[in-house]
Order: C-alpha cells, then sequence, then structure tokens
C-alpha cells in the first residue's frame, strides 16, 4: 500500500487512474441507485454488451481507414445511446417481447464487435482492453470527455429527481401525478446507457454492471432514502475503486477484476451480516 501511494506522485499514469475512479464512481453511485430501484440490472447487462459494437467499429474506422477524430468512446456513447432507446422503445409499445430484443441486443453487439476488431490491427490487445479494462491506459482525453457525461448524468438526476423517483417506485403513482412516465424511462435508460461508457473504461464491458449494481446493492442495507443511497453508493464506489488500484498495484494484477472482486466481496459480507441480524431480532 505505502508502495502505490508513493507511486501516486510520481507517475501520471495513476494519478489519471484515480481521478477516473472518482468520476466514474459519481454516476456510478447516482444511476446505480436508480438500476437497483427499478430492478432493470439484466437491461444495463444488455447495453454494457452493446457497447462492444460501438467501440470495435469505431476502433476500426480510425485505425484502417484513418478517421482520427473517431475514438472507441465515442463509439461506445453513440451505440450505448441507441440500445437504450431500442430496449425503451419496445418495453413501452411491445412489453412481451421486451427480453427477446434485449437477449437479441446483448448478443449482437458483442459479436459485431468481435468482427471488427478481428479486422482491425492489434486485435489481442484491444479485445482485452474492452472487455475487461484498462484504467491505467485511460488519457487526458479520456477524462475531460468522462467529466462532461458525469456532469451531464448529475445534471438530470438533480433536474429531474422527483420525476424518476416516482417512476422507479411507483409508476401508476406518477401518471397520476401527470408525469410522462415512458419519456422519464427512456431518460433514465439513457443515464444507465451513460454510466455504462464511464465504466466501460474503468473495469470493461464483462463486469460492468457489477459495478453498476454492487456499490448500490451494497449501500441500500444502511439507507432507507434514494437521496442517501445515492451518496452512500458514490462513497462506496469510490472505496472500492481506490483501494483495488492500490492492491493491484505491487502484484500487476488487473485493475478492473481487484475492484470487483473487492466489491464482491464486500457485498456478500453485508448482505449475511444483514441477515443475521435480521434472524437475531425475529429469534428464528
Amino acid at each position: 500500500m505505502i508502495e502505490f501511494v508513493n507511486a501516486v506522485g510520481q507517475y501520471s499514469f495513476l494519478q489519471y487512474a484515480l481521478l477516473t475512479g472518482l468520476l466514474a464512481s459519481i454516476a456510478c453511485g447516482i444511476v446505480g441507485s436508480y438500476v437497483i430501484t427499478r430492478r432493470i440490472s439484466y437491461v444495463a447487462g444488455a447495453i454494457s454488451h452493446f457497447v462492444l459494437g460501438g467501440m470495435g467499429a469505431a476502433r476500426y474506422f480510425n485505425v484502417v481507414h484513418g478517421w482520427t477524430g473517431v475514438e472507441p468512446l465515442h463509439g461506445a456513447i453513440v451505440s450505448a445511446l441507441l440500445a437504450a432507446v431500442i430496449i425503451g422503445l419496445v418495453s413501452i409499445h411491445a412489453h412481451q417481447r421486451e427480453d427477446t430484443v434485449i437477449g437479441a441486443l446483448w448478443a449482437t453487439g458483442m459479436a459485431a464487435g468481435i468482427l471488427f476488431i478481428s479486422q482491425t490491427p492489434g486485435y489481442n490487445e484491444d479485445l482485452m482492453s474492452y472487455l475487461f479494462g484498462n484504467i491505467l491506459m485511460v488519457t487526458p482525453g479520456d477524462i475531460g470527455l468522462i467529466a462532461a457525461l458525469d456532469v451531464l448524468v448529475i445534471l438530470v438526476a438533480l433536474l429531474f429527481y422527483n420525476q424518476l423517483l416516482a417512476v422507479c417506485f411507483d409508476e401508476e403513482f406518477a401518471r397520476l401525478r401527470g408525469i410522462n412516465v415512458e419519456l422519464f424511462y427512456l431518460l433514465l435508460l439513457c443515464l444507465t446507457a451513460l454510466t455504462v461508457v464511464l465504466l466501460v473504461t474503468v473495469v470493461g464491458i464483462v463486469m460492468v454492471i457489477a459495478l453498476i449494481t454492487l456499490p448500490a446493492a451494497v449501500a441500500g442495507h444502511f439507507t432507507t432514502t434514494l437521496g442517501r443511497m445515492m451518496l452512500v453508493a458514490t462513497i462506496f464506489s469510490i472505496v472500492f475503486t481506490t483501494l483495488g488500484l492500490a492492491i493491484s498495484y505491487a502484484p500487476n494484477l488487473p485493475a478492473g477484476a481487484t475492484i470487483i472482486v473487492l466489491a464482491g466481496i464486500t457485498y456478500l459480507v453485508v448482505t449475511v451480516l444483514t441477515r443475521f441480524r435480521q434472524t437475531r431480532r425475529t429469534g428464528g
């Protein structure tokens, strides 16, 4: 741990990694709380895997066709928002086919991404980076884009807090209050899509769903309101990303995987302890 602290003061890539973890944790805590409350983690999973298609396409056109202004993160944003809109519209207008569309997007996005990456020089390196994340390779440009997306997520969550709260907890009540439930559900899915993009750079596509849900799930054991849940989830996410980086540094472990293992262990321990306390209180 001391070695990591000393290295942070010397190496800019570690400073960028810590800053990325902090920025991503803010959106993770806010949107993750919505995802857990609304129970749409499966939708977030489909969006996260569909993102690979956009990232692979952006990388392909950048390297093979010389589109220098197109970066994988740009492709991730476009594909994530596209997946969110498709899922939202199907959910609203053809609810019985929602699971089929989600499964199709999940598989098609991954397959398209792999095809694009297979035709791009540096295939193996890029595939591993996209699937499992590489927070240590984040650039200042990536941080700027992540910060901008972060600000957008925060602003939307603040401006429409009550509407999104109503949509998450009670759609019928929201309709009685005159809230356009379908519109705000689409907005929530788009927020989730942007958060997926933020977290792909931290832990990769395979594990992004865990970092969205686990901090919020842990926070749910300690809070009773959505606002407090968001705050506590953000704190837990910051702790997980920071400790994950610190623990993985000396033994040269994958940072993303270390972060998720730490979050997973914490969730399991908190869940078991909570259940144990409940059992003791009820005498069962």
